[in-house]
């Protein structure tokens, strides 16, 4: 009598969540780059038209990455589309051990461990909630959106990260401990997390059975009904793309001046002759601002690419406030870099680069 084959074993899926600019990418960039060997596939979720974050990450996944724009995952597919996303990762092929979420910044992360409980996809199982939190921007997220509590009581493992930018980190961990439900709470600082972590946040059944209904149910209704309560209901998105360099004191006077209202941006900046070696990646998290230079990928065309979020901003406004940096006679101004370079850190100070 033969033996039944073995089932093949499962690969853990991980939501690697967290509020706009908590360094999300950054993390999942550190764990690509230190993984020990192990293989990771990404699912990437950019909030907005150009997908900054899966640009950030691409190069070190190559064939293992499925980037999803323009929207949240959590309200842009339901269980069966994802499962169609997790087939692409899954195949024996390409030996993935472990798959990541990464959710965009006004993800709800309930939604996708609700879709991925209910996945029937053989192949995979649920693999965690990572949180991760930026403990200088802490008071003032919560303040704003005062549901990050519930998320961080869903989380299996919540990394406290951007420690070095906090007034008061020791007081941000104790506060964050007291809302994750016991979870494992991480510091770190640029993202620098054991990758061991990322496989032993693998929720219990007792853990996962300890979700509430409310937390997981999906409770029905118009499609308006079921999201307008999510974070990204109360942000707009603004995606700015162009083949003209952008002049450095045009866009410094327009970062200098910008609503308080408009609380993320990020992407990258071509400043034509005033620096023809690199682009540079702009990072923005409320009024913290920082770029760093970078070589041109080679081939690649030169292109500003910036994606900006806000609640309350006229995105009219902001596209032409933009349009208005782009320089059709660039001048080598030795001085014109000065306002930009202002906010460039030293590499060795900060090696992760932008979140």
């Amino acid at each position: 009598m033969s033996q039944p084959s073995p089932q093949p074993q499962q690969i853990p899926v991980v939501v690697l969540a967290g509020f706009l600019g908590s360094g999300k990418t950054t993390l999942l960039n550190h764990l690509l780059h230190r993984s020990g060997g192990s293989r990771i596939g990404a699912i990437v979720n950019d909030f907005g038209a150009v997908e900054i974050d899966a640009m950030a990450v691409a190069g070190a996944l190559g064939d293992s990455t499925v980037s999803l724009g323009n929207g949240c995952l959590c309200c842009a597919v339901d269980a069966s589309e994802l499962d169609d996303y997790l087939e692409r990762l899954a195949r024996p092929s390409l030996g993935i051990d472990v798959i990541v979420i990464e959710a965009s910044g006004l993800a709800e992360p309930q939604e996708l461990v609700r879709m991925l409980l209910a996945s029937e996809h053989p192949g995979i199982v649920y693999g965690g909630l990572v949180e991760v939190v930026d403990a200088a921007e802490f008071d003032a997220t919560r303040s704003r959106h005062p549901g990050i509590d519930r998320h961080l009581a869903l989380a299996d493992l919540v990394v406290v990260n951007k420690l070095d930018r906090a007034v008061d980190g020791e007081r941000v961990l104790g506060l964050v401990r007291s809302l994750a439900d016991g979870a494992a709470v991480v510091p770190a600082t640029y993202g620098r997390i054991d990758p061991g972590f990322l496989f032993d946040c693998r929720p219990s059944e007792e853990r996962i059975g300890q979700l509430s209904f409310d937390d997981l149910h999906d409770h029905g209704g118009g499609e308006h009904d079921q999201h307008a309560g999510h974070l990204h209901a109360a942000y707009d998105s603004v995606s700015f793309v162009s083949s003209v360099p952008l002049d450095p004191r045009r866009l410094m006077a327009f970062l200098d001046s910008r609503p308080r209202g408009l609380y993320r941006i990020k992407g990258y900046v071509d400043f034509g002759p005033y620096d023809v070696r690199n682009r540079y990646a702009v990072h923005a998290v409320g009024r913290f601002l920082r770029f760093y230079p970078e070589p041109w990928p080679a081939g690649e065309e030169r292109l500003t690419q910036l994606v900006l979020i806000g609640s309350g901003i006229d995105t009219t406004a902001v596209g032409k406030e933009l349009a208005a940096c782009e320089d059709d006679a660039p001048q080598a101004d030795q001085h014109g870099m000065w306002g930009v370079l202002r906010y460039v850190r030293d590499p060795e100070e900060d090696p992760a680069g932008p979140a």
